[in-house]
């Protein structure tokens, strides 16, 4: 069963941009956006917490990205530019609802995942 709810995705030109949005409970600690694409590792990509006051991304986005939530609706939100051909992949929503002691890069932190959302980026 879906736990949480994603929507955005799509296919969008290089160097185009798309935002991707998740709906999230009122309990969470913290959310954050995965991505996998076939034959590749999970990567961690953005976080947020509770507030919306620390965020934190991984060093190849160099920026491009942006993550962001919306707390009256319970939405947390992925701004990506620049996107690039090779950043074609399923993205995923995450949530912390708990405090386990994993690092906020490690997808085990996280308690409900979103059903993920294509992302395709075309040369």
């Amino acid at each position: 069963q879906v736990q949480l709810v994603q929507s955005g995705g799509g296919l969008v030109q290089a160097g185009g941009s798309l935002t991707l949005s998740c709906a999230a409970s009122g309990r969470t600690l913290g959310m954050a956006w995965f991505r996998h694409a076939p034959g590749r590792q999970r990567q961690f990509l953005a976080f947020t917490s509770r507030s919306g006051g620390n965020s934190y991304y991984a060093d190849f986005l160099k920026g491009r990205f942006t993550i962001s939530r919306d707390n009256s609706k319970n939405t947390v939100y992925l701004q990506m530019n620049s996107l690039e051909p090779e950043e074609t992949a399923v993205y995923y929503c995450a949530e912390a609802v708990s405090n386990n002691g994993a690092a906020y890069y490690n997808a085990l932190r996280y308690n409900y995942w979103g059903q993920g959302t294509q992302v395709t980026v075309s040369s």
